[in-house]
């Protein structure tokens, strides 16, 4: 088929230099704004809104399903009590869709909570014995939760008064976490399957990337900073033709995917919290920018040069070149501005492939396409049987930056990416050992919702 794009953006997008004054005021932080694992300064004080990772992919066991995987509430401990891991109930928590390519959300999958917490006066404790079942009288909190589809159309509820699995207090407390997890999964009226609760923390790698880039001498690796740890999650499965633009996604089979928050304040609600693709906001974005950028919407991003520039002429290429002397691919570099604000196809710039642009739906309008930044995922390219852990630039386009499947190792991924291994189709060897964690350490489900139990021994215990 043959694809036009908006000229003006793309142009506005590589050749930005500049700070325009609407992006003084674009990047004004007017809340407090984060998140993705405590990147932006503000999150520390409200983790409960902190999104931190999101993936999509096509279902492995179930082509014709996608499923999305948004987690939210960093770094906890299985031993955080009395109280535990909770779900703002002055929040709402939205994973949306845009499936026409014009940065604005066409579907929006909306989670609200409310707390039926038993304990009062009369005690400390989350659950005053064992807990064999989410309806076990001796579970004394849990949360209950709102699933609402919105689209331009309306509004449909999808669940109501469904019960999140709980926080893994331990072993004497609930001896069988599988049995609470397989009670939490819903099934959804048109199909598809809903869960909300508490998983390991399916995100690997080692975090002392920090410390100038492992250490100055690549002497920092090998480590899994979250291993151990929880998140708290919401996962759906829903039919392909659910989020494909008119609901055809055999001519349409390319989404745009990205998560928020919108926390209730005096004049109502404010978004708090967005992630797309991962360690964007955590490598992209400069300190001054994160908590702002977690305010926007993605159809205001390319109208903030400041940022833009920060992909187009990325700062990490230029520190690994002071640190370690490898040599910066040039600039601009349009070849990460189809990773990841247009999504790459043939018609937007230097990468000649066909693979995750809205604007390879054949109904999409491209004067009508908004360059953003978001996780793309190509519907129609089925699962593989033996995924590589480096997704399309190993070789594997069902993995990132084709959406994102929780085993696709995104942090020696996007290294590549951004010391050019798109540009060439090949590897740099010099990084090719990345931080040498390249898998979970524990493995994922081969079944809905995929993600591992959350772990009940302490990260510190010996």
């Amino acid at each position: 088929m043959e694809l036009r794009i908006n000229r003006r953006a793309l142009i506005g997008l590589g050749l930005v230099g500049a700070l325009a004054a609407s992006s003084i005021t674009l990047l004004r932080a007017e809340t407090g704004t984060a998140s993705s694992h405590r990147e932006a300064p503000m999150i520390a004080g409200d983790p409960r809104n902190d999104n931190t990772d999101v993936y999509a992919f096509v279902s492995p066991d179930k082509a014709d399903t996608v499923t999305l995987v948004a987690n939210w509430i960093p770094f906890q401990d299985p031993q955080g009590g009395p109280n535990f891991y909770t779900w703002d109930t002055n929040s709402r928590y939205n994973i949306k869709i845009d499936n026409d390519g014009d940065a604005k959300p066409d579907i929006t999958y909306q989670w609200t909570f409310r707390d039926n917490d038993r304990r009062g006066n009369t005690t400390f404790l989350y659950n005053n014995g064992p807990v064999t079942s989410l309806d076990d009288p001796n579970l004394l909190y849990k949360q209950r939760y709102t699933l609402k589809r919105i689209t331009e159309s309306g509004t449909k509820t999808l669940l109501s008064d469904a019960i999140a699995a709980p926080s893994n207090v331990g072993p004497a407390s609930m001896p069988n976490y599988g049995t609470l997890r397989s009670q939490a999964v819903k099934g959804l009226p048109d199909g598809g399957k809903a869960y909300a609760g508490q998983a390991d923390d399916p995100f690997f790698l080692d975090l002392r990337i920090f410390d100038l880039v492992y250490g100055g001498d690549l002497s920092e690796v090998g480590q899994d900073t979250l291993k151990g740890y929880s998140t708290s999650a919401l996962v759906l499965q829903v039919p392909a033709e659910d989020l494909a633009l008119k609901g055809d996604a055999k001519r349409n089979p390319v989404v745009g995917v990205w998560s928020t928050t919108d926390k209730k304040g005096s004049h109502g609600y404010t978004q708090v919290s967005r992630l797309g693709n991962p360690l964007v906001n955590e490598v992209v974005a400069a300190a001054g920018m994160k908590d702002a950028f977690n305010a926007l919407p993605p159809a205001k991003d390319a109208d903030v040069p400041a940022l833009v520039k920060r992909v187009t002429n990325p700062e990490v290429p230029a520190l690994i070149e002071s640190i370690y002397g490898i040599k910066a691919p040039k600039t601009p570099r349009n070849d990460l501005v189809e990773i990841f604000l247009t999504g790459i196809a043939k018609a937007n710039g230097p990468i000649k492939a066909d693979l995750n642009s809205q604007l390879l739906n054949k109904d999409v309008n491209p004067d009508k396409f908004r360059p953003s930044e978001m996780l793309r995922l190509n519907m129609s390219i089925p699962p593989t049987k033996d995924p590589n852990r480096l997704g399309v630039i190993g070789g594997d386009l069902a993995g990132f930056p084709n959406g994102r499947r929780l085993a696709d190792d995104v942090v020696d991924i996007e290294l590549q990416a951004l010391e050019g291994a798109a540009q060439t189709g090949k590897i740099v060897q010099p990084l090719a050992a990345g931080d040498k964690v390249d898998k979970n350490d524990v493995p994922f489900g081969t079944t809905f919702p995929y993600l591992p139990l959350p772990s009940n021994k302490a990260v510190n215990q010996n």
